[in-house]
Formats: structure tokens, sequence, C-alpha cells
């Protein structure tokens, strides 16, 4: 087998692509020179008075900027979808990535179009798809989001298997019995770099929402009543919450992921204390609206106390551990002690972040006439906080959970790039940027390509914040 090169047999398009984007470069250039210098542009006008177009060399080159860019995704395009079209390795290592990813690209194309044609019954997220800068977001997103659940049909190799031939070797190298390629080349254990990244995507889709909701969770149940009633309620968990907050993080972690901590339980005990949280949560909400009806709220208060209870205990304890209720058998959720850890961390530490959120919200929203007009139809303090002040706060609370998940991503990378938490063979992307970093000036590629895709992740995550901003003050 030979390498593969870039692009293979689409090399043609290489001339035509690095044209256009070179005078997209210029385009965006005299764009800005002249948005500097020359006069206000004019607006040519119909009759009627509607709008024709720009005018002046300004309107020129905006419209050649757009022109430009829209000429450069056609051909990113042609490339991606040749290489899912064509046999593998024949569009080279773009097309067979593209290839690899079809699972990918086909949930992408259903999910837009769905949404696209129902967007108008779907609320804040059908409203997104009227933002620009929103749907790009979703889009980074979602294709994470959809690698990381196929990631097990689009890996090349076992993340693990290492190869001494393919140590640092180029993107596009053939393994040596012939059973295909590096497409990003190999690390300096001689594993695959793509299908490492792959992987890697669902330790970080799996972590980053969930340790997000459980830390909304904590700061929502205990936000709400430090805004609403205040007093020394509100004065004891603010102190509370910036003590933790003052504490240094990285410290911190340092301090969980010791063996000396670690055997004394610490890490598991906070989990036990943190992941009760929901649980109490979905209660209060259960009884603050069934309250009216008995026999209807206690039937779902024990049926979220008994499911609930059960996916605590099996979440909390592992066998083997200071914290282990459930018999083996009976334990469904097997989450390994160090992830354990840096998912209590990372709620732990987002929690007093979303408490301050909610807590100041709260003693805005609190003052309103709606607010005063439950209070005085008789309707119950956690009524009003969960069914008047709550939702009246969801715009802001969904564009931070959004860049929270960025944070928390970020944070996961950094984790594993002081080798915290998770173990060392892990293919999360801060082991291997890690990892790689350290030969850096043999080989690029192993920091490269991880730190490119947790650059890409979180930059959807904020370009969704910010299009679920832009549309969520429309309302």
């Amino acid at each position: 087998m030979d390498p593969l090169s870039w692009t293979g047999s689409l090399s043609v398009l290489n001339p035509i692509m690095i044209g256009v984007a070179a005078l997209l470069a210029l385009s965006v250039i005299a764009q800005i020179i002249l948005s500097l210098f020359a006069p206000e542009p004019s607006v040519k006008v119909n009759a009627d008075g509607t709008l024709i177009a720009r005018g002046g060399m300004y309107g020129s080159s905006e419209k050649a900027v757009r022109w430009f860019f829209l000429a450069l995704v056609a051909l990113g395009l042609t490339y991606v979808v040749a290489g899912v079209v064509m046999p593998m390795g024949s569009a080279g290592i773009i097309g067979a990535i593209s290839k690899q990813l079809t699972p990918v690209w086909g949930s992408l194309i259903v999910l837009f179009v769905l949404s696209l044609r129902y967007k108008r019954r779907l609320g804040l997220y059908g409203k997104l798809f009227d933002s620009s800068i929103g749907m790009i977001g979703f889009g980074i997103v979602m294709f994470w989001v959809f690698t990381a659940i196929f990631s097990d049909f689009i890996v090349t190799h076992d993340v693990l298997s290492q190869v001494s031939g393919m140590k640092n070797k180029l993107p596009g190298t053939p393994t040596p019995n012939g059973e295909g390629w590096y497409l990003m080349g190999g690390d300096h254990l001689g594993r695959d770099v793509f299908s490492r990244v792959i992987a890697g995507s669902r330790i970080v889709i799996i972590i980053a929402p969930f340790a997000t909701i459980f830390a909304f969770m904590v700061g929502i149940t205990l936000g709400l009543p430090a805004g609403y009633y205040g007093g020394k309620l509100d004065t004891g968990l603010s102190f509370l919450s910036n003590l933790i907050l003052a504490f240094p993080v990285i410290l911190f972690f340092y301090l969980l992921v010791t063996p000396e901590i670690v055997q004394t339980g610490m890490p598991q005990y906070l989990g036990v204390v943190l992941f009760l949280f929901p649980i109490i949560f979905l209660m209060v909400l259960v009884n603050s609206r069934f309250y009216v009806v008995p026999a209807r709220r206690n039937v779902m208060l024990l049926i979220i106390g008994i499911v609930g209870g059960y996916f605590y205990l099996s979440f909390v304890g592992e066998a083997g551990t200071r914290v282990s209720v459930l018999p083996a058998s009976l334990d469904v959720i097997h989450m390994p002690g160090n992830m354990l850890i840096v998912f209590v961390s990372v709620v732990f530490v987002n929690s007093p972040t979303v408490f301050r959120i909610v807590r100041g919200i709260v003693l805005d929203i609190k003052t309103r006439d709606y607010v005063a007009a439950g209070q005085t139809r008789g309707e119950r303090p956690w009524y009003i906080m969960i069914w008047e002040i709550l939702p009246n706060a969801r715009g802001p609370l969904i564009v931070d959970f959004c860049l929270r998940i960025g944070y928390t991503t970020i944070l996961l990378g950094t984790l594993g790039f002081f080798g915290l938490g998770l173990s060392p063979e892990s293919p999360d992307w801060g082991s291997t940027i890690n990892a790689g970093r350290k030969l850096m000036t043999i080989a690029q590629h192993p920091a490269i390509v991880p730190a490119l895709a947790l650059m890409s992740l979180v930059l959807g995550l904020n370009l969704l914040a910010d299009g679920l901003r832009e549309e969520s003050l429309k309302d």
C-alpha cells in the first residue's frame, strides 16, 4: 500500500482552492481598509424604495467576500462528498476521513432537514436556525456528538494497540501489515492518532454535559432559596460558594487525586452529597406542581425515589471501594475511580458559579409584578421559585449552560494535560496533547490534531451560546 497524500486524485482542485482562498483574503483586507478610509457606502434603491445593493467600492468588496467565501465552502464540500463516494484512499487523507465519518454526515443531514422543516414548532431550538452563527455552532457541536455516538464505527484501529514501525509516522502512512493507513499519523508509542481523537470525543461528550447538568442541579437547588428568602440562608450559602471559588482549582484537583486522599474515600463521599441534588430537585419540582393532587404527587415522588435512588446508588458506589452498596450484579453504572474523581471535581468547582448566577437572577426577578401576583394568590414559595421565577430565567441559564460545557471541556483538557484523574493510556484529548507535546520538534501532528479537536468543540459551544443569546433577546 502506498502512502496517502492529503487530497489524492482530487489534487487538481488544489490550485483552485488556493486561488480562491487568496482572493478571499485579499477581499477581506480590502474591505477592512475601505471601511476605515472610504466614505459612507451608498445604497442603490428601486423606485419604490426597496434595497438593491450597496454601491461603491465598499459594496463591491463586501459582495466579493461573500461570493469567495461561498466558493471556498463549495470546494471544501467537494472534497468531503467526493471522499464519501470514491473508493477508500482515492481521495487522499481528507477523503478517507470523510468516508469514515459517513454516519456523522448522514445524521447531520437528517437532523438539519427535520429541524428546518419543523423549526416553527420547536420553540427556542427552532428559533436557533434563524441565526447563522447559532446554526454553525450547533452544527459543530452535533458533529462531535454524533462522532462520539458512532465512534466504534469510525475508528480505524484499536486505540491502545501499538505498532513499533508506526511511531511518529506522518499522516497517511500505511501500516506494515497492510490493514489500512494511520490517517492522522502515529504517536510516540505507535498508536493511531485519528482513532484516539475519535475515541476521546466520547469521554468529553459524556463527562462535560452531564457534569454541567449536575452542577446546574446543585446551583439551582441552592440558588433559588438563597435569592428568594435572603437573610441568614443567603449569607451562609454565599459564604460557602465564595470560599470554594477562592480555592485554587488546579490545587484542588491535585489534592483529590493524591493516593492518600483517594484511599480515604473523600472523592466518593463528596459525590454522595453532590449527586443527591438532582433527586432533591426533581422531588421539589413534582411536589410544588402537584401539591394540590396528593395521590398523583405521592406516586410520582415514590417513582422518583425508587428509580432515582437506584441510579444514585449505582452511580456513587463501586465494588471494592469505601462506598459500595449495591451488589455487583445490580450495579449497572460502572464508572472507573479516576473518572469519578474528575466528574465529582468538575461538579464541585462549577456549582458555586452556577449558584451565584441563579441567586443574582432571582434577586432581580422576585421584585417583578407577576411574582407579587403569585404571592397574593397564596402560592407556596417553592411553586413561585420553580414555576414563576425559574422559567423566566431560562434565557441566561441556557446560554451559560452552553458556555459552561465549553469551560468544562477546557478544564477536562487541562486535567488530562497535567495527568490528573484519567489514566495515562486514556485517549482523552488532554492526555493525548500532553503525550504529543513532548516530541513536538520531531512530530507535530500527535499534539496538533487533538488540540484542534478541542478548539473546534469549544468554538462550536461558544457560537451556539451566542446564537441562543441572540434569539433569547428577541423574546
